[in-house]
């Protein structure tokens, strides 16, 4: 019997853990894998215990991209639009969690480096690299150079997309690509420590709060102040955060407990037009 592309699991604090699980093709991302991917994405969208996504991978790579054996099998302008679409629809699923998605990674490229770009945070081996090669074969990394240029600066994300060249663990950090790097035998440790600071925190303040750190990226700087300031509005409303007010006023530890009975109430008032401009976001699992 063979074993799933996709592997998951989920520790008692709603941390889920996915590992691309296709070691022998260096996790490459075949149709079947992009399917298993945004299957899972778009369950764990609607799962409001879920607090943070940790995405890492089995064997030596991290991912080496788009199957190219399966893309040759098939050369025809549908089937490529088809499954460039079917990838950028994966891929944007990670933006629309409510949650933060963090790579854990190795080797990455292509494709799979457009999915450390695409994903929140990232943490990376000492020993990783990446790269967009596929200029090297005759195919610019088109796709991959959106989620890369918004990342790097923009001459850096250019250099690798018309080189192919890699980087190192180190110069992805400093450029921006990824967030911290770890010894091999430190990095499950790096990764908890970051996912515990991150569980800590109201899951409703995080929820907003990405929702609107990619939204106003895409606006002007008075339409995104506009949004930043309604979104924060609408966040203060919430229990959890009028109790974490109240707690630092009072100089103690904030109850996320009293938050979380309070919850119905906010709900309610909602309805009756006091947040009826807020959006509708999951408040449990507060912690």
């Amino acid at each position: 019997m063979e074993e799933p592309l996709l592997l998951q699991q989920r520790d008692q604090h709603g941390v889920i853990a996915l590992t691309l699980n296709r070691p022998q093709a260096f996790n490459a991302l075949s149709e079947a894998m992009l399917a298993a991917l945004g299957e899972a994405f778009g369950a764990l969208a609607v799962d409001d215990s879920v607090r943070a996504v940790v995405l890492g991978a089995a064997g030596k790579a991290f991912c080496a991209g788009h199957d190219l054996k399966e893309m040759r099998a098939e050369p025809s302008l549908e089937y490529y639009q088809r499954l460039f679409a079917q990838c950028s629809a994966m891929m944007l699923a990670i933006q629309r969690l409510p949650v933060p998605v963090i790579a854990v990674q190795g080797l990455a490229t292509a494709a799979g480096c457009q999915l450390v770009a695409m994903c929140d945070l990232a943490i990376a081996s000492s020993d990783a690299r990446f790269a967009v090669s596929g200029v090297n074969v005759g195919l610019f990394c088109a796709t991959p150079g959106v989620a890369l240029s918004r990342n790097l600066p923009r001459k850096a994300a250019f250099e690798m997309l018309v080189t192919g060249e890699f980087i190192g663990a180190e110069e992805a950090c400093a450029k921006g690509l990824v967030n911290r790097v770890a010894a091999p035998d430190a990095l499950d440790d790096e990764v908890e420590a970051l996912v515990a600071r991150i569980v800590a925190k109201p899951r409703v303040a995080v929820a907003l709060g990405k929702a609107l750190f990619y939204r106003q990226l895409e606006q002007g700087i008075v339409s995104a102040y506009e949004d930043a300031g309604a979104t924060m509005a609408c966040n203060m409303m919430d229990p959890s955060a009028l109790e974490g007010v109240q707690a630092f006023i009072e100089k103690r530890p904030p109850s996320w407990s009293v938050a979380r009975g309070q919850d119905a109430s906010f709900a309610g008032g909602a309805d009756r037009g006091g947040s009826g401009d807020c959006p509708a976001v999951a408040r449990h699992q507060t912690p």
